[in-house]
């Protein structure tokens, strides 16, 4: 009995369905537990380093990953709206007398949620990548250890100048938690 590429086709679709909806649920039971999912983040992360150090090798892997999770971790400090015209906003409200003190919360360009998962994603495709060594380009790594740290140093200082200009902090250290014990 020979299959037609039709009924191929739809068994691959199949397939790849059912496999994309046990990822959704495994990844819909990790959403609760923040402080695990980003220790198993640290492990993946720590695994990855051992495995440059030891291997002595793949250091753009390594580099790519580093400016990746840059990326992401200054999206998910940005705000969604830009700050600066919310700032506007608020000045024409005080002089045309409309000011009114509503809550506005901080709402990132990147949830957290979103963050985690990137950055795993990522992490485990560079784990991947230092499987073959094609992608082991010789280079010499101390010019991409200090080009990161300078980008790194500027691309923060940058970041926290905006965040101390337009008065936001992005993280919830230190904000006060409210029980409902009754």
């Amino acid at each position: 009995m020979e299959l037609n590429s039709s009924e191929s086709g739809k068994e691959v679709t199949a397939f790849l369905s059912k496999y994309k909806q046990l990822y959704q649920l495994y990844l819909d039971r990790t959403t609760p537990h923040i402080k695990y999912r980003w220790i198993c983040l640290a492990g993946l992360l720590a695994v990855f380093f051992l495995r440059i150090v030891f291997a002595q090798g793949w250091y753009v892997v390594c580099y790519g990953l580093g400016i990746f999770l840059l990326n992401q971790f200054l999206a998910f400090l940005t705000p969604k709206f830009d700050v600066s015209l919310q700032q506007d906003e608020e000045n024409n409200e005080l002089e045309a007398g409309e000011r009114t003190d509503e809550f506005r919360p901080f709402i990132r360009r990147l949830p957290e949620f979103r963050f985690w998962h990137n950055a795993t994603r990522a992490t485990v495709v560079s784990l991947f990548l230092t499987l073959f060594n094609i992608f082991d380009i010789p280079v010499f790594w101390p010019i991409l250890l200090m080009y990161f740290i300078i980008l790194f140093a500027l691309t923060m200082r940058r970041q926290i100048q905006h965040m101390i200009k337009y008065r936001y902090v992005p993280l919830d250290i230190g904000k006060k938690r409210y029980n409902n014990k009754k």
